[in-house]
């Protein structure tokens, strides 16, 4: 009978791990996206002759995936040299 106690809270434990890691693994590329999008913000609005670092500084800042996609709708046509 200990024995399968003893295996019932190694089961446990592994399952608390995997989810600690999906967990890291899924805060991750939660990370990388959002840096890659103000990254890409950052870029495109300089383009589009904008200041870069407002429009990055608003998404990144101002409810992240929010801030992306009214940049998405609004941005202006694209500025020509």
């Amino acid at each position: 009978m200990q024995m399968i106690s003893s295996a019932v809270v190694l089961a446990d434990d592994f399952g608390e791990f995997i989810g600690i890691v999906c967990g890291g693994v899924f805060g991750l590329a939660l990370l990388i996206v959002w840096i890659f999008s103000i990254v890409w913000v950052y870029g495109d609005a300089e383009k589009r002759g904008k200041s870069g670092c407002l429009v990055a500084i608003l998404v990144a800042l101002l409810s992240w995936p929010l801030g992306l996609i009214v940049w998405l709708v609004f941005r202006p046509n694209e500025h020509d040299h």
